[in-house]
């Protein structure tokens, strides 16, 4: 008997904006007619709500129909960080046990990957519960990771602004350099004029 299920996938991305840290991507099987109450663009939803909602999707997804891919600040630097976004998502789906017939990329931009067809769909993370997912997925994985990352370097206040460019993180950036996760090629002043920090490691 052949398997006729068509399978999409939803993907998203967190941490473009950021000035420290990696660019985390998700992708994310998403079971036909499902809908799961409360869930919506990451952006829009409080770290506890957050934090539930990825408990629930645990429960209604299978391991292997969700996966995340990153990007490291070293590869950043190295190709941009558009090109970064897009091999986090490339690692994504990679890491998915099921082919999808079908990826919905939240965004205008996407580079393609293998034979997969897609569609990108603006605001898609508040649109699609597929891409929903996704961005949970990816913000709550990065938010972690950043939260660790501020163990090892508690002046930056990673564990409040995740890595974006807040007035605390600028000024700790000021105070003592960057540290061995920053992008050494953004530009966070508003003059835009890039700056050369030491590496703090």
């Amino acid at each position: 008997m052949i398997n006729k299920q068509k399978y999409t996938a939803g993907l998203d991305e967190a941490g473009r904006g950021c000035l420290a840290g990696p660019v985390v991507a998700s992708a994310v099987i998403w079971p036909d007619n499902y809908m799961l109450e409360g869930l919506t663009d990451s952006k829009k939803l409080n770290e506890k709500k957050r934090d539930l909602l990825r408990k629930n999707l645990e429960d209604c997804i299978p391991p292997g129909n969700w996966a995340v891919g990153i990007s490291t600040p070293k590869e950043i630097d190295e190709i941009n960080i558009l090109q970064a976004t897009f091999l986090a998502m490339h690692r994504a789906i990679e890491k998915l046990t099921v082919k999808p017939h079908l990826l919905l990329i939240d965004g205008n931009r996407f580079k393609p990957y293998l034979d997969i067809p897609y569609r990108c769909e603006i605001k898609g993370d508040a649109r699609f519960q597929a891409i929903s997912a996704a961005s949970i997925f990816a913000k709550t994985y990065r938010d972690q990771l950043m939260k660790e990352a501020h163990e090892k370097n508690p002046d930056y206040g990673w564990n409040m602004n995740k890595g974006y460019p807040s007035a605390n993180h600028k000024e700790a950036l000021a105070t003592y350099g960057m540290t061995s996760i920053h992008r050494k090629t953004f530009k966070w002043k508003t003059s835009q004029v890039k700056i050369n920090f030491p590496d703090n490691g």
